[in-house]
């Protein structure tokens, strides 16, 4: 099991650097309240997609320039891929920058969520929308390990399963981080 003083490192890394800067992108971490208590929201990218095709993801993208700000680009995107209504978001916060293996410099918006309306996909994008209990992704059990061959080299990943859906790779290690950020001071040891 991955430890929290394990530096996590991008899935992918290429041979040589970048020659470009990285590209600004902004997730949303979207705490919904529920009657029967706070969930987070998550996507499944659409199989049609070129990037990532499947894989379970936070709402978000690239920042345009456009976007106000990243939170604004988190909203904007959510709004697109599961027709959250931006005025139904409370920005909380912000966690620390994420930089992927692929060049994108992610930031994590924080936001409760109080949608009126279930979420809707959009199949263009999103092949399905569900929600983890806010509890269970607080205990420390919830988090497994994902392993992956790229380059020769194994790289590992928080991974945590649920309802079918496997989380892993940079929407793992972000849930983690938050759940190791945000809630620490909540939990009860």
């Amino acid at each position: 099991m991955i430890g929290p003083d394990t530096a996590l490192m991008p899935d992918w890394m290429p041979d040589s650097a970048f020659d470009r800067p990285p590209v600004e992108a902004a997730v949303l971490i979207g705490l919904v309240r529920r009657e029967a208590g706070f969930t987070v929201l998550y996507t499944e990218r659409s199989s049609t997609l070129r990037a990532h095709s499947g894989q379970v993801a936070f709402p978000g993208g690239k920042i345009d320039p456009e976007d106000e700000d990243a939170a604004a680009a988190a909203l904007r995107e959510a709004h697109e891929e599961v027709a959250l209504a931006p005025e139904e978001a409370r920005i909380l916060g912000f966690l620390p920058h994420y930089f992927t293996g692929t060049n994108y410099l992610i930031t994590p918006v924080v936001a409760l969520v109080e949608p009126s309306a279930p979420f809707v996909p959009n199949p263009r994008e999103v092949s399905d929308v569900f929600e983890v209990p806010l509890a269970r992704l607080a205990r420390l059990e919830t988090y497994g390990t994902f392993r992956i061959m790229r380059g020769g080299q194994e790289r590992t990943s928080y991974q945590i399963d649920h309802d079918g859906h496997r989380i892993w790779g940079i929407t793992a290690n972000l849930t983690r981080r938050f759940r190791d950020l945000a809630l620490a001071a909540e939990l009860v040891p």
